[in-house]
């Protein structure tokens, strides 16, 4: 079974109650429930405070303008690491009242990808880890293996398959040469396609080769991303071009999966219909001239983006929006 072409979240969730996110998701998504993060508690609990709870014999401490390296592990890391045992023992704990391990039903884990967590670490020196070459390959072997450590430490727990995401929202601005240095002069420059694809290869094989890739950006470099390993890719369909469904269907011609964020990540004027929401996606595959059953084996769905910024009540509705259009899309291609 395919656990990408399944209805699920992007990892953000609003409030400061792990215990009560870990219920809702479980309780709304049947095949592809996730592990929240609420990065409303603060220092360590956004998405590279967070990674301070996974990396591997490399600490981080809070800096001017967000997180930098550090010498030793201090608050910041063992804050990271403390909030992210208390998210995993919520979401064991709604498991097992929900019946636990089922057939078919895998869990997600979310993680900063190598590319955006080297460029939003800082040096000591107040670059970005970047921007020098060794600092990107320690951090990736040490977010590989932090992966590699909680993907397994899940699966035990829940006895259950464990999947994970790698979020790279800064991927299209750092392949372009876009990303901004300390000042004027000291610039950043593009990182090389391949090079990418090495880093990220080395994140996948570690979390057992069945991982997805997650970005809210536009123009996602298909051509690199079909040459990676990585399993699926994870996006919002509003921001896709005429290039980008050019790339989207070759990668799902070669055996992929797309999980389209067709639910609004922030509540709408008006909440559109189940039926809407599954044309939306059923629009994207028809434009692209696949027939009808890819929706039930390459497509998956979920919100745009994360759900930090959503009220508690509207996060619930766009994961069960999500479900619900899912169902559709794998019960009733023909009749979208």
């Amino acid at each position: 079974m395919n656990a990408f072409a399944a209805a699920t979240g992007i990892g953000s969730w609003p409030g400061t109650n792990p215990r009560r996110a870990a219920e809702v998701i479980v309780g709304e998504l049947h095949q592809l429930p996730y592990l929240p993060e609420l990065p409303a508690r603060g220092v360590g609990a956004d998405m590279i405070g967070r990674a301070g709870g996974l990396l591997v014999d490399i600490a981080i401490d809070t800096a001017p303008r967000g997180y930098r390296l550090a010498a030793r592990p201090g608050a910041v890391t063992r804050r990271a690491a403390s909030m992210l045992g208390e998210d995993i023992d919520a979401l064991e704990e709604a498991w097992e009242k929900a019946g636990g391990a089922q057939p078919g039903r895998t869990v997600k884990v979310q993680a900063p990808g190598p590319i955006t967590l080297a460029a939003q670490l800082e040096l000591a020196n107040g670059h970005r880890a970047i921007t020098d070459a060794g600092a990107v390959r320690d951090l990736t072997a040490s977010l590989a293996e932090g992966v590699s450590r909680h993907r397994a430490e899940v699966s035990r727990r829940l006895s259950a398959p464990v999947v994970v995401q790698f979020d790279e929202p800064l991927l299209t601005v750092a392949l372009a040469g876009r990303l901004t240095g300390v000042t004027a002069l000291s610039t950043v420059h593009a990182v090389d396609e391949t090079r990418f694809i090495s880093l990220l290869d080395e994140c996948v094989a570690a979390a057992g080769g069945e991982a997805i890739l997650h970005s809210c950006a536009a123009d996602l470099p298909w051509k690199a991303l079909r040459r990676s390993t990585i399993s699926a890719v994870s996006l919002d369909i509003d921001t896709l071009s005429a290039v980008d469904l050019d790339g989207l269907g070759e990668f799902v011609d070669s055996g992929r999966t797309v999980v389209l964020g067709v639910v609004p990540a922030l509540a709408p004027a008006r909440v559109p219909s189940v039926e809407e929401l599954a044309a939306a996606a059923v629009a994207v595959t028809d434009r692209l001239g696949f027939a009808r059953a890819v929706l039930r084996d390459r497509i998956g769905t979920s919100p745009a983006c994360g759900l930090a910024g959503a009220t508690d009540a509207w996060a619930r509705s766009a994961i069960g929006l999500a479900q619900r259009v899912a169902e559709v899309m794998a019960s009733e291609p023909e009749s979208i």
